[in-house]
């Protein structure tokens, strides 16, 4: 476990620490808190928000749910569509003092494939992470459910981009490793798990989201990541990036101990948007190597 420097599919980074898509607006932050969010970013990377080909305005309210030790989410994915996200939001972002990694999602290989065409043409952009949670509109299968699925889609856009490509894998599957080793065999530089869980919150009988049922995130998911963390790095010779219920220094270690090479941050910043840079500051106590390097640069 290294709290220091280190590489992510050929990418080089400060420190382990990135945020979870979504769960980050630094383009919000900055205009709260001005140039201190750029000054005092508490990522090494930073992971936009899920792009679609067309604009989205996500689920009906209501979108959140809290319990005890975990939030659920029916957020649904709104944002401006490939084009305004190119022509607006990428130029603000690319203020950012660390490498940019653009989620998108589509719901075929053609349209994948233009996305990726037209995120990786920008030089602003290190990485693109694939969102695999929605149904292919020919075979109707949820491709991050299916090994072949996934392993099809990634030798369609493997040859459109010598950027790194990384899959975020879905845990609502009985093996994820398999579709980590079905990502890898495509031509996947990374994956990225655990996403959220299914679930279904109720009040007063009826389910309380607007859109039914979302997504389980927060300290509940983090020994359920922990397992398919360790699952697929048992399974795949690509690089991981862990998340699922990360609040302290020691989660992530954790994470990083059972097979991640680099640590996200999804819920704990929607209570504290500086969670990240705590949780860093926790894990460098953790590594006497990392602690000292802090410590003299200071």
């Amino acid at each position: 476990m290294s709290a220091g420097p280190t590489s992510f599919c050929g990418i080089e980074l400060a420190h382990p620490i990135i945020n979870a898509s979504g769960t980050f607006d630094a383009i919000a932050a900055r205009r709260a808190f001005g140039d201190a969010v750029v000054e005092r970013f508490p990522f090494s990377a930073y992971v936009s928000k899920t792009i679609t080909p067309a604009p989205r305005a996500g689920n009906p309210p209501p979108r959140l749910w809290e319990e005890p030790a975990a939030m659920v989410n029916s957020i649904g994915l709104p944002n401006k569509g490939a084009e305004g996200f190119l022509s607006t939001d990428l130029p603000a972002l690319a203020d950012l003092p660390v490498p940019l990694i653009v989620s998108v999602m589509a719901t075929s290989a053609e349209e994948f494939s233009g996305l990726v065409e037209a995120v990786s043409a920008r030089d602003e952009v290190a990485a693109i992470e694939l969102n695999v949670s929605c149904p292919n509109v020919h075979s109707g299968l949820i491709v991050g459910e299916q090994p072949s699925e996934t392993e099809a889609l990634l030798e369609a856009l493997r040859p459109l981009t010598a950027k790194p490509l990384i899959v975020k894998l879905t845990p609502n599957v009985a093996a994820p490793a398999s579709v980590a080793a079905g990502a890898e065999a495509g031509g996947a530089d990374a994956v990225s798990l655990i996403n959220t869980l299914k679930a279904r919150p109720m009040f007063a009988g009826k389910p309380w989201l607007g859109a039914g049922s979302g997504g389980l995130s927060g300290p509940a998911v983090r020994a359920v990541a922990l397992q398919q963390v360790s699952d697929v790095a048992a399974a795949v010779s690509i690089p991981i990036a862990g998340m699922g219920g990360v609040e302290s220094g020691s989660h992530a270690r954790d994470l990083l101990d059972v097979g991640a090479e680099v640590v996200a941050v999804g819920t704990a910043s929607f209570r504290d948007p500086l969670a990240a840079e705590r949780i860093l500051i926790e894990l460098r106590g953790l590594d006497p190597v990392a602690a000292s390097s802090a410590t003299s640069e200071l």
